[in-house]
């Protein structure tokens, strides 16, 4: 879906722009989005397949929830949006904890520049996985896996072509953030 987002510079800062989410990715401006990542108290993290027909990484594994956050939208609320959009859950008043933001430069086949601050949010997943449902067209499938396997996988040391290509730090803190938590 073509949305309107807000133009950032590439120190994060916002211009006073706006344009459509494909211009932005045409032109390569920066522009804020949001990842908001479930876990359970079990030790899992909730991921999910990108589905096939998406322009950027079809079919790899990837965060739990994301989006780009609407012009005028605070990240709180274009999480909560998202949360809804791609797993048709509500998320608890107060449940998303803010874990930072995080610049993003990737360039993909077809001209797509993404560069993105993704506002990265942790929260507990305190419902069945069989009660969510993917969004048609943006999720193929949801899947908790064991946060140690995750790590290995994303740290290169299984599978690492199997998820979407976020900097080792990236993952790294979040996967730190999570153990944390546990």
């Amino acid at each position: 879906m073509d949305e309107l987002i807000d133009i950032w510079d590439g120190s994060g800062q916002p211009t006073g722009k706006t344009a459509l989410k494909s211009e932005a990715h045409k032109y390569g401006w920066f522009h804020p989005t949001v990842h908001v990542w479930f876990y359970t108290v079990s030790g899992k993290v909730l991921l999910q397949r990108r589905a096939p027909g998406k322009d950027t990484f079809p079919g790899l594994w990837d965060v739990s929830v994301a989006g780009h956050i609407q012009a005028g939208e605070t990240p709180l609320e274009a999480a909560g949006r998202e949360i809804m959009e791609e797993i048709g859950l509500q998320p608890e008043k107060g449940s998303l904890h803010f874990l930072g933001r995080f610049k993003s430069e990737q360039s993909h086949p077809g001209g797509i520049m993404d560069r993105e601050f993704h506002h990265c949010y942790l929260t507990e997943l305190n419902v069945p996985l069989s009660t969510l449902q993917p969004q048609a067209g943006e999720v193929s499938e949801l899947e908790l896996r064991p946060l140690l396997q995750f790590a290995e996988e994303v740290w290169g040391l299984a599978n690492p072509s199997g998820y979407v290509p976020h900097h080792r730090e990236y993952y790294a803190t979040v996967i730190r953030a999570i153990k944390s938590l546990l």
